[in-house]
């Protein structure tokens, strides 16, 4: 039978065993890291970033014509005319965002002619991946609400050349 071996404790005694020093060391607590938070510092993203950045990755799919209601495109279009305005890109984009997850709500206006259910298939695919490799942050779902189709006769030119009744 071999002996269990005594330490010095502080207060010149003996500690019975190596074991029962370990149980009695302080324990070290340590943070839960992710992504976003490490021992070194935390990092956190506003809504406004992921919105950005959603509306970006939507605005890349194939089939997408515009972004968000016939009101928001409406202001969105007199206030690109404003010189020295920057476009909108967050507008149709709607986040909810904790810590580390978040969700997103896309209004859009499709083309005629294109799947619906692929394009919105494209879009959450293209949003998910843009979103949490820039962010780190996990999207838990993308909702997609086709707000109109844009169909080719729509295109309206910028003056009215109708000549008046008389």
């Amino acid at each position: 039978m071999t002996e269990a071996r005594q330490f010095p404790a502080q207060s010149g005694g003996m500690v019975a065993t190596e074991e029962g020093q370990k149980r009695n060391a302080p324990v070290e607590t340590r943070r839960t890291t992710d992504l976003l938070h490490t021992d070194r510092g935390d990092t956190t993203i506003e809504e406004t970033v992921v919105q950005k950045l959603a509306g970006m990755a939507t605005r890349e799919v194939p089939g997408v014509y515009a972004m968000g209601s016939a009101v928001r495109r409406a202001f969105g279009a007199m206030t690109e005319r404003i010189p020295g305005s920057q476009t909108n890109v967050s507008g149709g984009v709607s986040v909810e965002k904790g810590e580390r997850q978040t969700a997103i709500d896309l209004s859009i206006v499709v083309e005629y002619g294109t799947s619906i259910v692929e394009v919105s298939q494209d879009i959450r695919r293209n949003v998910i991946q843009s979103v949490e490799r820039a962010t780190g942050l996990e999207v838990l779902e993308v909702n997609v609400h086709v707000t109109d189709v844009h169909l080719p006769d729509d295109e309206r030119p910028e003056q009215d050349t109708r000549q008046p009744l008389q």
